[in-house]
């Protein structure tokens, strides 16, 4: 429909809180730069107004504020940010912090940190939005009743795949999935009981996080990925799968390309995973993180 100038602006004035899109991201050590360039790309294309949760470490804390303050006007508007802790509420937060890279287990806790939020949308620091984030929040109306979280493939082709090689435990599909874009129903997480392989009965999100990590963790090597694989393969009714290109790493153009829907479609969400951005074997990536960036 055409717009007539200040129209969407008026409608964004009064849009009430519960239909705000809720972004978290996890930042710790150096992913500083990294974790504002994200929260760029989801500024820079999005039409609804966003509510950041960002984690961080105590030291990064200002360093986001000022940050984040600096932005145009015409920027901030479209955001408001909380920061907060570090914190793991079961088990032993110096294991969870060791977990696979400094403090990205966090993300595992966020049904029980973010108590009043009902969906959310967790991406780690190394993604790039190249489309409105509301187009990936949509895909919340295609769960099913029994759905409540929705993430992409590790892999397309299993032969090649991480998990369909070498994974020592369970995982969800033929070739696992990637936790790096989780979208995630909260309210459905926090009210699931989960079957597991430690009891009969089903256990709830949080009290099944520490014993699956203390029976697992010795054949874990991606971490709290593992770990929602772990939980997803026991779980797969819960899961909605979502296409490549909503999660769209090096690994689709690294032996040729194997995205379908990003070659028919475009790249949706960029997920700049082992370090491209920063080096120079995927020039493509590097240029498009440096374009937001800059």
């Amino acid at each position: 429909l055409p717009r007539r100038p200040g129209e969407l602006r008026s409608f964004q004035a009064v849009l009430p809180r519960e239909l705000w899109i809720h972004l978290a991201v996890v930042a710790c050590g150096n992913r500083l730069e990294e974790t504002l360039v994200m929260l760029k790309s989801a500024v820079l294309f999005s039409h609804r107004k966003m509510q950041f949760h960002i984690f961080t470490e105590d030291s990064l804390k200002p360093e986001f504020d000022k940050q984040l303050r600096q932005w145009p006007d015409s920027y901030t508007k479209k955001f408001e940010h909380r920061i907060y802790p570090i914190t793991f509420s079961v088990g032993n937060p110096q294991e969870w912090k060791k977990l696979f890279k400094p403090c990205a287990a966090q993300r595992l806790f966020l049904p029980v940190i973010l108590k009043d939020v009902d969906s959310l949308l967790y991406v780690d620091t190394d993604v790039l939005f190249l489309r409105p984030v509301d187009d990936i929040w949509k895909l919340l109306r295609q769960f099913n009743a029994t759905q409540l979280a929705a993430m992409a493939p590790e892999h397309e082709i299993p032969k090649i795949g991480w998990y369909s090689r070498f994974a020592r435990h369970p995982y969800y599909g033929s070739a696992g999935v990637n936790s790096g874009v989780m979208l995630m129903n909260l309210t459905r997480i926090r009210s699931a009981q989960f079957k597991n392989s430690m009891i009969p009965a089903g256990l709830a999100w949080e009290d099944m996080l520490y014993p699956l990590y203390q029976k697992y963790k010795n054949a874990i090597t991606w971490g709290d990925q593992d770990l929602l694989n772990i939980i997803f393969y026991f779980n797969p009714e819960c899961l909605y799968v979502f296409p490549c290109q909503w999660n769209y790493r090096p690994d689709h153009c690294m032996y040729g390309s194997n995205c379908k829907g990003a070659e028919r479609e475009g790249v949706s969400v960029l997920h700049g995973n082992r370090g491209v951005y920063h080096d120079e074997k995927q020039p493509t990536f590097k240029a498009l993180y440096e374009a937001i960036r800059d």
